[in-house]
């Protein structure tokens, strides 16, 4: 089937899917009007952003998507290759990298996603047991809509403007809210035309891929641009230099800016967070679900007694 150019007309805001807000996804029903899901990372890279390879073995990797579970992540996404610049890692060992982890947590009760823009790998992974395939570059190879249409599987897809894993140095934008969402807009239109139901898609701003400082917190600040186009919207706030550049933190003391950005985006209507650090961020989901009063508390005694 024919795909829409980006440059065409944005489709039209795709609010009717507001009125169907529970997914089922993985075999895990999800009521997205009240409810948040915690997605936890675990990266089988010697190069990863946050933990430096901490989790490249398979033991490790295994290990750490457990522990997450335990911790109360409601998703354990999966990644064999970094979003950044980088040399080009083979589809073949990008697959070694996932599939053992994908099938190691097979009925763990997670809903497993895989971080990939190969639509072999995607396939791969599928076939082993995903259930998500988290595309960061937003379906730049429209072979990834074929794979996911051809199965159960769910797509988020999210904001990026480079090639896969090229530089894109300081990136300009008149009206980065409008922008990306009318980048979400023609992508989601992309996915339908290869046959990807809405109900399978989830879209993602994309927090610092291809975007300053600046940039990520213009589109914090007003993420309700975003999640108002109709889909469950994720956000990948955790640990990201926008939060270190803001606070003037390293890499490893972000938690805290990490987690208000989180809460921040949730108070917009994100309804899927993507964390490092799962206990701390499941507290902070959980508290702000009981505020929103989607969630009662888990006892209640304080000057009742």
């Amino acid at each position: 089937m024919a795909v829409p150019p980006d440059a065409a007309p944005a489709p039209a805001l795709l609010l009717p899917e507001l009125t169907r807000p529970k997914r089922r996804i993985g075999g895990r029903l999800f009521d997205f009007s009240r409810q948040v899901a915690v997605m936890a990372i675990v990266n089988r890279t010697p190069d990863s952003f946050y933990d430096r390879g901490a989790t490249d073995s398979l033991h490790a990797a295994v290990a750490a998507a457990r522990k997450a579970i335990a911790d109360g992540a409601d998703w354990v996404d999966i990644g064999g290759v970094k979003f950044a610049p980088g040399f080009a890692v083979p589809i073949a060992e990008e697959i070694d990298r996932v599939v053992p982890v994908v099938e190691a947590l097979r009925g763990s009760g997670a809903v497993l996603s895989i971080d990939t823009f190969h639509p072999e790998v995607a396939l791969a992974a599928i076939s082993a047991g995903a259930h998500v395939i988290n595309d960061t570059t937003g379906l730049h190879d429209p072979a990834m809509a074929e794979v996911v249409a051809d199965s159960d599987a769910t797509l988020v897809i999210t904001h990026s403007l480079a090639e896969p894993r090229m530089p894109y140095p300081a990136p300009q934008y008149d009206d980065v809210v409008a922008e990306v969402a009318g980048f979400l807009l023609h992508r989601v239109d992309r996915a339908l035309s290869y046959g990807v139901p809405l109900e399978r898609i989830v879209i993602d701003p994309g927090h610092d891929l291809n975007k300053n400082t600046l940039h990520s917190l213009e589109l914090t600040r007003r993420l309700g641009e975003i999640t108002t186009l109709g889909l469950p919207t994720l956000v990948a706030v955790s640990n990201k230099d926008f939060v270190g550049e803001t606070l003037d933190r390293a890499r490893g003391e972000r938690v805290n800016g990490s987690l208000a950005a989180a809460v921040f985006c949730i108070m917009q209507g994100a309804r899927i967070v993507r964390m490092h650090n799962v206990a701390a961020a499941v507290e902070a989901v959980r508290m702000t679900e009981a505020i929103l009063g989607f969630r009662d508390p888990a006892y209640l005694r304080h000057n009742l007694e």
